[in-house]
């Protein structure tokens, strides 16, 4: 009897243990099964027409700004509006100082980022992706209009440079072998350059044409820009991870690009196409 009591509790307990682990795998498999056909959170807003949240400047003319009425617009804020009407989502922007924008991104404040961010540091590339690039940068030479020395960036050699010493652009120049004049900054660089006491002046091509666009008759033009290979994409950035929602914003940036919307923004905001790598 006592015997017959045992068996009965052994095979109690092997069928009880039995129905646990059927229990615990087959949770586990549900819970695999809605993460490949559900996906991330932001997938699923993106899938079901919700809204994304972006993080950006709000100061940062003319990428992220308020215009003259108070609206937030510029160029990353109007691509990030197009992107989301591809996706068919909605889109509220979280203004953030830009010390504390990646903070904001790590601490799921925001999804992503839209503020010319670039993935240039190993850090950032083994911690954050990029979608397909919306702006294409790099260095230009600015110069008087009917100054024809500059067929070569070889040909900077002996030439002087409005530059500020600390910048990576008067780096580059003496690399050339240009003779540094010391700025503050871009306006005081433009400025010698006008007066001829700098021949030119060397600055990242957004600004320079953002400078161009509010300054048409300035009487200067850029020279000389940096080769494909030395130019820097910036995208819209996300924690690493996420390679399902990347891959929808890039093809909504694939078709921003192919119907002309992002030539017609680039134009708009800047005079120039920024969005191809040329």
């Amino acid at each position: 009897m006592k015997r017959r009591t045992l068996l009965a509790l052994a095979a109690s307990t092997v069928l009880l243990a039995a129905c646990g682990q059927s229990t615990t795998t087959e949770t586990d498999t549900k819970a695999t099964d809605s993460t490949a056909t559900g996906g991330s959170d932001l997938l699923q807003r993106i899938n079901n027409g919700g809204t994304i949240n972006v993080g950006t400047e709000g100061t940062y003319p003319p990428f992220t700004y308020h215009d003259e009425s108070g609206k937030l617009t510029g160029y990353d804020v109007e691509v990030t509006r197009a992107v989301a009407e591809k996706l068919g989502v909605d889109v509220e922007f979280k203004e953030t100082q830009w010390d504390a924008m990646l903070a904001g991104l790590d601490s799921k404040r925001f999804d992503m980022v839209a503020n010319q961010v670039s993935l240039t540091t190993p850090e950032r590339q083994a911690k954050y992706d990029k979608t397909t690039a919306y702006s294409w940068s790099g260095a230009v030479v600015l110069a008087p209009t009917d100054d024809n020395r500059y067929s070569s960036w070889e040909g900077l050699k002996g030439l002087r440079t409005a530059q500020s010493l600390s910048s990576n652009y008067g780096e580059l120049a003496q690399r050339y072998g240009a003779e540094i004049v010391p700025v503050d900054g871009m306006a005081q660089a433009v400025q010698l350059v006008k007066q001829d006491r700098a021949d030119f002046t060397m600055n990242d091509n957004l600004a320079v044409l953002d400078y161009l666009k509010k300054f048409p008759d300035s009487g200067l033009e850029i020279k000389l820009t940096a080769p494909a290979s030395e130019q820097t994409g910036s995208g819209l950035v996300l924690i690493k991870g996420d390679d399902a929602v990347v891959a929808k914003l890039d093809e909504a940036m694939a078709e921003l690009q192919a119907d002309g919307t992002l030539t017609k923004l680039s134009e708009e905001f800047f005079g120039a196409d920024i969005s191809k790598q040329k």
